[in-house]
């Protein structure tokens, strides 16, 4: 089963590199973030003429999540475990081939400084409520998304620069390392210990050129699934693309 996960940062500007990505790539699922689009909106019959079934959570202009696939899903939710009916929409599961397919777009927080930034690291813990109380180390999990955090050095491209900073601040790498503490590990670490692999380069300046980017979009595993993981991968020649997203999509290959 082929699972990618990518923030598309408008699912309507994006909608046509998508369907053309979806043709080349073939995943089975793929898990969104970033639609910013009322579900009534949300481009269903494209996915569907691909062969996707799409289970979505959006909203006007901010965030929205989405799961596209092509095999059953079942037992789909949206939020976390104590959101309310005006939450933001940056979170939805789905059970597809036994596997709790889990996507999140967390929070940016916008700076160290700004009133975002706890709001953000609780949302994370949250998260981690979520995952115990809905889930189990033991079963096939995969949580993926758009995270909005750097973990280590080798995953920024300049960390003594941007230590400290949002994005890369060590309150947010502890308060990820506590999600992964449920008993995931990070897919795409499985195959490649190289530093300078990104998944989102800003668009001002020569940044993609460069390759002065962040990782910061994951594919999370639980034991179980990661013995199956047989290749995980950034796809970044999409970054480069017309009218591309800022971020590129993470796929893995489970057997």
């Amino acid at each position: 089963m082929r699972i990618a996960t990518w923030n598309v940062n408008s699912i309507r500007a994006r909608q046509p590199l998508v369907v053309e990505w979806l043709k080349t790539t073939e995943p089975d699922v793929l898990c969104l973030q970033e639609t910013k689009v009322v579900d009534d909106d949300f481009p269903t019959e494209d996915l569907q003429r691909l062969g996707y079934a799409v289970e979505m959570a959006g909203q006007k202009t901010y965030n929205g999540v989405a799961i596209a696939s092509r095999l059953p899903m079942s037992d789909v939710s949206v939020g976390l475990h104590d959101d309310d009916e005006d939450a933001e929409k940056r979170f939805i599961a789905a059970t597809i081939d036994g596997v709790r397919v889990m996507t999140a777009y967390v929070p940016n927080g916008k700076s160290v400084d700004s009133p975002d930034f706890p709001r953000k690291l609780a949302w994370l813990a949250r998260l981690r409520q979520t995952l115990d109380q809905g889930a189990t180390a033991e079963g096939d999990v995969l949580l993926c998304g758009d995270f909005n955090v750097a973990p280590e050095a080798r995953d920024v491209h300049d960390p003594k620069r941007l230590e400290g900073q949002i994005l890369f601040h060590p309150d947010e790498r502890a308060a990820l390392a506590k999600v992964l503490d449920f008993g995931l590990v990070d897919a795409f670490r499985i195959h490649e210990e190289a530093p300078k692999h990104y998944s989102w380069w800003d668009y001002r300046g020569p940044m993609l050129r460069r390759n002065l980017g962040l990782r910061i979009d994951f594919i999370f595993l639980t034991k179980s699934l990661a013995a199956r993981s047989g290749r995980c991968w950034i796809d970044k020649d999409v970054r480069g693309q017309n009218k591309p997203s800022d971020h590129a999509p993470v796929i893995v290959d489970l057997e």
